[in-house]
């Protein structure tokens, strides 16, 4: 770490190793076993540092259930109830781990969520304190900022719970977390005053947060505004408390100045429970969205685009959720990770029906955010999203299709195959993709009459290869930026013509609108296929990230090429395109055979079978080597290729 950054993390009050939003938060989905002393690894240290573990059931009714390390285990209270903290005995937490907890007994083949909110200076505090029954009550935190929302609960007695969001309440109002009531105030009894970075106090002998003999627990939550410290640089914000409005038809747009991973929002009138969504449960892009509710006890619901996740907040849509014209407050935090990787198996995998045990459940080690998969047998190449749970075909031009809900929320970590729409399994290539900065990203956007459009992103460094797609009936072609053809130039990843020029037609200026991509934005045109007024896009962005990807081109030789990526243990995964004549987009990989012989090859452009008679690629320790064989001489060819 640089002299700079160790100065900007200690400001920031996290001493010199900076956090990313993975560490300090997680929203992890897990099965039950019927059995006690579930481990649930989800990286967050409760043991060392301490924090809170918001967990429920999403297929059937079940409280809302919160242990933390400060009351210790045992003691389990819930967001649905006004009942005072209990001993859950063997359905509790069992264990705050140093890399997630283990969980109590539970139903058999249940489906679970877990939301875990670690201890951290501008994030998240948890603290206790005893009732006094009188004004003037003052309590610690380690929160190190003023808190935006801090949330109240009695655990020695039953007594409502209490939230306070200073930014939309005064002191003497509050919501009720366990129920949906209006904003209440009580008038000229305050419960929360003089908020500072280490205290606040309650002026109220209210039974629900200050009553004489009273125990209770207090969480409180930061708002980042542009000081959050966070990431490696430690200038990221990774939270933001707030509120919002809606218009006549329920629909408002959220500036975070971050894409969220997870949302919780309610109305501050009467009648409107306390929603949570998230992207791990599915808050997707044109689908349906599952929510839970903290002041119910009802299975997971699901509704048509209650929150759209954007590259820089969320779009809300009042058709089933949002009411109109009402104000809503709200608590987003980031998704991650917020640094750019250095290890390959963090943010990419591959694997066959074969080496992954026979088995349909794909376990990634990391949450997926796109995956390709297709068999070695003839079959169409699919693209999988999370960010849409719809999947598209590399090989066709075909609008997006729906995708089982079990898919990307069954379990943290896996993608899961074993649905009736994939077929013979025990040919499956499967592809896997995290998202993360300096690496991959997606973006989905509707299609404007306004050209030229730049669209946002959060690759965080220029866009190196761009895949877009219409995603709506009739589909469109795969249009393909590359960095060494030019913004002048178009390919198509469904078909295996060579790479379009401006020379070519108007189209290959008109997709890119003749401009290079930013860090931040890449720019369209009034190609009808990139940028229809209404229609609904999907964008995916690559780039090279050192030791972990690498987005290039050679020329052919009559001798073999050695392509150096900088790695150093050679390739799993490359894809080759002739940009300069007719070609396939061939792709390798290591699990079915990268080696010096012949080795098998796919086509994203076909539903063809898997090739094996040919030696076009061999390994090397810095990247591939591309045979003569596979070349002809002085043509270009561009590349993508993983460690």
């Amino acid at each position: 770490m640089s002299v700079s950054k160790i100065v900007a993390a200690a400001a920031s009050g996290f001493g010199s190793d900076p956090l990313d939003v993975d560490e300090v938060f997680s929203c992890h989905l897990y099965e039950g076993n019927g059995a006690q002393n579930l481990t649930v690894t989800n990286g967050i240290d409760l043991a060392g540092e301490g924090g809170m573990v918001w967990y429920r059931r999403r297929d059937g009714a079940e409280n809302n259930s919160i242990e933390d390390t400060e009351r210790g285990l045992d003691n389990v209270i819930y967001t649905d109830s006004a009942n005072a903290q209990a001993d859950p005995g063997a359905y509790g937490l069992q264990a705050f781990n140093s890399d997630g907890f283990t969980a109590g007994y539970d139903l058999s083949g249940g489906d679970y969520v877990s939301w875990t909110f670690r201890k951290a200076p501008k994030f998240f505090d948890v603290v206790t304190y005893s009732g006094t029954g009188s004004t003037s009550h003052t309590i610690n935190h380690s929160l190190g900022v003023t808190p935006a929302v801090i949330i109240v609960k009695r655990t020695n007695a039953s007594a409502n719970w209490v939230y306070h969001q200073p930014s939309v309440h005064t002191p003497s109002q509050y919501l009720l977390l366990n129920n949906t009531s209006a904003t209440q105030d009580d008038g000229a009894v305050n419960n929360f005053t003089n908020l500072t970075s280490t205290s606040f106090r309650i002026d109220s002998t209210w039974t629900s947060t200050n009553a004489s003999g009273g125990t209770y627990v207090a969480y409180l939550f930061a708002h980042n505004n542009s000081d959050g410290g966070f990431g490696p640089d430690s200038d990221q914000d990774i939270i933001k408390c707030g509120s919002f409005t809606s218009d006549s038809s329920g629909i408002a747009t959220v500036n975070l100045g971050f894409e969220p991973q997870w949302v919780l929002f309610k109305g501050t009138h009467a009648g409107s429970s306390w929603f949570i969504v998230d992207v791990m449960r599915g808050m997707v892009n044109g689908a349906n969205d599952a929510w839970l509710a903290a002041n119910l006890t009802n299975a997971e619901g699901t509704s048509n685009t209650v929150i759209t996740p954007t590259p820089t907040g969320f779009v809300t849509d009042g058709t089933n959720i949002v009411d109109p014209s009402q104000t809503f407050i709200f608590m987003a935090i980031r998704r991650g990770p917020l640094a750019v990787p250095d290890d390959a198996t963090k943010v990419f995998n591959v694997a066959t029906y074969s080496s992954n045990s026979n088995s349909n459940l794909y376990n990634t080690g990391f949450d997926v955010d796109m995956a390709i998969n297709t068999t070695t047998i003839s079959n169409s190449n699919y693209v999988l999203s999370r960010l849409t749970n719809k999947y598209l075909d590399t090989n066709s031009i075909a609008s997006d299709n729906t995708l089982p809900s079990s898919v990307f929320n069954s379990e943290s970590n896996v993608i899961n195959l074993n649905a009736g729409w994939w077929g013979t399994t025990n040919t499956v290539v499967s592809y896997s993709w995290r998202r993360a900065p300096g690496y991959f990203d997606v973006v989905c956007y509707a299609g404007s009459t306004t050209t030229p459009r730049t669209i946002s992103h959060n690759l965080t460094v220029i866009p190196e290869m761009i895949w877009l797609k219409g995603r709506d009936a009739g589909g469109g072609q795969w249009y393909v930026y590359h960095k060494d053809t030019g913004n002048q130039a178009y390919g198509a990843l469904n078909n295996n013509y060579y790479i379009y020029t401006a020379s070519d037609g108007v189209v290959a200026q008109t997709i890119w609108n003749a401009t290079n991509p930013t860090a931040s934005v890449f720019s369209l045109g009034n190609a009808s296929n990139g940028n229809s007024n209404g229609q609904n896009f999907i964008a995916y962005l690559f780039a090279t990230a050192p030791g972990v990807s690498k987005v290039g081109s050679f020329t052919g030789s009559t001798s073999d090429v050695t392509v150096d990526c900088g790695f150093s243990s050679g390739a799993k995964f490359v894809m080759v395109k002739d940009a300069s004549a007719n070609g396939d987009w061939y792709v390798w990989d290591s699990v079915r055979g990268i080696v010096a012989g012949n080795e098998g090859y796919l086509e994203l452009n076909t539903p063809d079978a898997e090739n094996t008679g040919s030696d076009y690629i061999d390994p090397h320790s810095s990247g591939f080597i591309i045979t003569s064989g596979f070349m002809q001489s002085g043509r270009t060819y561009i590349f993508y290729a993983i460690a």
